[in-house]
């Protein structure tokens, strides 16, 4: 898919409100990450970063609620949204390691500290990245949501079989599979919605969560279930040494609580572990305004406010 259908697709899927400055950060492989800040300058820092198939439009509700006395950061990851396809170093956890490190170093001036929250993919960046230079300079505090760490094809419970050989291999197609997704239809709303949803989500939220997936590349939605179906980030989890606060919903499927309890037991800093009932996967969407105040708590409790502004060292029209 060329850039230009790319872009196309990303801005038909509900958008996060219009950022007050676009930023293009430049990763380790020469990637240029689409990163998008909102909110006062000088307010306490939040760093947003997203899931598979996922784009800045997943945090919409979260940006709405903190940019009116935050600095929001949100970018797209590699392959995702506005962000291209990766550059030489392909996709892998240390690319999402890398790339995290370059939209600190862009948004955010030495030694400033933010809150950092990761949905899905996202949490597992923050693993990855979790004894980086610069997660370990700009880190406050973070928060997991629906994320794990480890076993992902294992303990998946979108394939409706017992656990086993048969169901894993399943679930390794599923999450590697080439086939596009096509158009949003009734039929791909409920299937979305049964994979990655809670059964009492709202019309709209499903509506959502289902054009912003779709947007999604096939190209990166392929190469990032490959990385995800062998996933290994124990090591990252204990390496976490930041305060960190985990949230998962009890009806998710794809990253089931199994793993939230893992990382939260394995943790040097945990904070708890919130268990929200019968919210799916989506949590950011399903449940905003649970993400929203644990966000909002981590920062009062970890971000010291300043007066530090960020560093916006390449700013593009």
């Amino acid at each position: 898919m060329s850039r230009l259908l790319r872009r196309d697709a990303a801005r038909q899927a509900p958008a996060a409100p219009v950022p007050d400055r676009v930023l293009s950060a430049v990763s380790a492989d020469g990637s240029r990450i689409h990163v998008e800040l909102h909110g006062p300058e000088d307010a306490p820092a939040v760093v947003l970063a997203h899931g598979w198939t996922c784009s800045t439009g997943f945090w919409a509700a979260q940006i709405r609620d903190l940019a009116a006395d935050h600095r929001v950061i949100a970018y797209d990851q590699r392959g995702h949204g506005l962000t291209p396809a990766a550059g030489p170093g392909g996709y892998s956890t240390h690319a999402l390691a890398d790339d995290l490190e370059a939209v600190l170093a862009a948004t955010l001036a030495p030694g400033r500290k933010a809150v950092l929250a990761g949905h899905s993919m996202g949490g597992m960046t923050l693993m990855a990245a979790s004894r980086r230079p610069g997660l370990r300079e700009h880190a406050a505090a973070v928060l997991l949501c629906s994320t794990g760490s480890s076993r992902l094809v294992d303990e998946a419970l979108v394939v409706p079989l017992r656990a086993g050989a048969l169901r894993t291999r399943m679930t390794r197609a599923v999450l590697g599979a080439r086939a596009p997704l096509g158009p949003v239809t009734p039929v791909s709303k409920r299937i979305l919605k049964y994979g990655t949803m809670g059964a009492g989500s709202a019309p709209e939220r499903v509506e959502a969560c289902s054009r912003i997936v779709h947007a999604c590349p096939r190209r990166a939605r392929v190469a990032w279930g490959h990385v995800l179906a062998d996933l290994d980030l124990d090591a990252g989890v204990r390496g976490l040494r930041v305060p960190t606060a985990v949230i998962t919903g009890t009806a998710d499927r794809l990253t089931p609580p199994v793993h939230a309890r893992a990382i939260a037991a394995a943790l040097p800093r945990c904070l708890g572990l919130t268990e929200l009932t019968g919210m799916g996967h989506m949590t950011p969407v399903e449940a905003p305004e649970a993400v929203t105040a644990g966000i909002r708590e981590l920062v009062v409790r970890y971000v010291e406010v300043d007066g530090a502004g960020t560093a916006d060292k390449e700013e593009v029209a």
